[in-house]
């Protein structure tokens, strides 16, 4: 859907800014604006979909279009039944972990090991503050195989990781108990849907100027 507005809008996740600033910044964006919504509505997802809601509506008078970097992140659909309503897309996909990875790659990882916790860039620059203190595990420490004790696999799937983040991420499996495994996604279907979504909004904006010309002449 087009709005009155000028350029696009991306609504994110908290937990994508990094990735998508990076994505904004090697295509040379300059009409892309990025509007992102706190990573701790993860602890909370029956919120995310008012909450993105609400930025759509007092974003939707400056900007021609809107694209939303959510997954369903667990809202069940109603995030879906939100965006339909608003005339916005998002990123397909039930969460970051299956978008990184591609669909069939994520796939095929849930279906080799069902109990797989997984890690991104973003989850592991802020592990200590997301996991072990989000979860009391910082104090209560015996609440680890609670937590943890249907897993066997910690998988990072990495972005743009940074020099130790390979050597780190299996310290925190070592430190979960559990088997290591390494997968390089750079920033999968991220950076496919958010390319399509400014050439959509591109192409609308130039057959709005061509239409204004065909009516100016």
């Amino acid at each position: 859907m087009a709005f009155d507005g000028q350029g696009t809008l991306i609504i994110a996740c908290g937990a994508l800014a990094h990735e998508v600033a990076a994505l904004r910044t090697a295509n040379g964006w300059s009409a892309l604006d990025v509007r992102c919504l706190p990573p701790e509505l993860h602890n909370r997802p029956e919120r995310i979909p008012a909450a993105v809601r609400d930025l759509i509506r007092e974003s939707r008078p400056r900007y021609r279009s809107i694209f939303v970097a959510y997954g369903d992140c667990g809202t069940g659909g109603r995030l879906d039944e939100v965006l339909a309503g608003e005339g916005v897309e998002r990123i397909p996909g039930a969460h970051c972990y299956e978008f990184y990875a591609t669909g069939r790659a994520f796939a095929a990882l849930a279906d080799d090991e069902p109990g797989s916790f997984y890690l991104t860039d973003f989850l592991l620059r802020h592990f200590e503050r997301l996991v072990i203190r989000g979860l009391g595990l910082d104090r209560h420490p015996e609440l680890f195989p609670v937590y943890f004790g249907n897993y066997r696999r910690l998988v990072y799937l990495a972005q743009r990781p940074a020099e130790n983040a390979e050597r780190e991420a299996r310290a925190i499996a070592g430190r979960m108990g559990l088997a290591f495994e390494y997968r390089f996604t750079g920033y999968g279907t991220l950076a496919t849907s958010l390319v399509a979504a400014v050439e959509r909004s591109d192409a609308s904006t130039r057959n709005g100027e061509q239409r204004v010309g065909e009516w100016a002449s």
